[in-house]
C-alpha cells in the first residue's frame, strides 16, 4: 500500500547506523505507534549529523518523485551547531526540503542532544538490554553512585556517556543492534522527549492506522458465512 501516486512509503536518511536501526525498531511497531505498517528505504549521510543538517535536502532530492514522504533524523550534539535549540534547526531543514520539490511530504527530527536520550526510560527491559538484568547494584543506583544521573531525574544530562560506561561496566560490547533490541522492547508510551513525540505524531499523519476491514482479503468475508 503506497500513498497515491508515489511508488514507495517513506525514506529516512539518519546520521548514523545506530539511528536507523533505532528507528527500524520503532517502525517494526507500527501498532504500537498508532500508524499503519510501511516499508521505509534507508540511507546513511556520509557526513552524518552535519551532512544531515545542512546537505540532508540536496541528498533526499534525488528520491522526491519515487517516495510519498521523506524524514531526516540527527543529533544535535555534533551537528555543529550546538547552541542553536532543535526547533530551529528542524524548521531550517525542512523549509530546504520544501524548497527542493517536496513541499509538505517531508520532516527533520533533531534529537536533543543526541539519540541516546531516547535510550534511558524506566523499564527494566533497559536493564536486560544492556547486560544489567539481576546485577548489584540496579542500574539507576549504579548511574545515581557514579555521578551519570541526578536523584529525581528520569534521563541522564550526558545519555551517551551514561551508556557507553554502563556498556563497558556490563562487559557488553556496543552495536546497532542495542538500538533495535530496546526500540521493539521498550514501551513506547513512556518516551515523552520532544523529538520523539514529534516523529511519533509525524508518522500517524503521514500513516494513520488502517481501519479494520480496510485492504483485508476480498474473499475473506465469502469464507466464514
Amino acid at each position: 500500500m503506497t500513498n497515491g501516486q508515489f511508488p514507495q512509503d517513506l525514506i529516512v536518511l539518519v546520521a548514523d547506523k545506530n539511528m536507523e536501526f533505532a528507528v527500524k525498531g520503532i517502525l517494526s511497531r507500527f501498532q504500537s505507534v498508532q500508524m499503519r505498517e510501511v516499508s521505509p528505504v534507508f540511507h546513511v549521510h556520509p557526513e552524518h549529523d552535519p551532512g544531515c543538517l545542512l546537505r540532508g535536502h540536496a541528498f533526499l532530492k534525488l528520491f522526491v518523485n519515487r517516495f510519498a514522504h521523506a524524514l531526516i533524523l540527527l543529533d544535535r550534539e555534533g551537528s555543529g551547531q550546538e547552541r542553536t535549540v532543535r526547533e530551529v534547526l528542524e524548521a531550517e531543514i525542512e523549509a530546504r526540503l520544501s524548497q527542493s520539490g517536496w513541499g509538505n511530504r517531508a520532516a527533520a527530527i533533531v534529537i536533543d542532544p543526541e539519540l541516546e536520550m531516547w535510550v534511558w526510560s524506566d523499564s527494566p527491559q533497559i536493564d536486560s538490554v544492556l547486560g544489567w538484568e539481576n546485577k548489584n547494584p540496579a542500574l539507576r543506583h549504579w548511574l545515581q553512585h557514579n555521578g551519570l544521573l541526578q536523584v529525581g531525574q528520569v534521563k541522564p544530562g550526558r545519555p551517551k556517556e551514561a551508556l557507553e560506561r554502563a556498556l563497558r561496566t556490563a562487559r557488553k560490547p556496543r552495536s546497532s543492534s542495542l538500538y533495535l533490541q530496546i526500540a521493539q522492547k521498550v514501551n513506547l508510551v513512556r518516551c515523552v522527549d520532544p523529538s520523539f513525540v514529534k516523529l511519533k505524531a509525524v508518522l500517524q499523519e503521514w500513516f494513520p492506522p488502517v481501519e479494520q476491514g480496510d485492504d483485508c482479503d476480498p474473499g475473506a468475508a465469502e469464507r466464514f458465512r
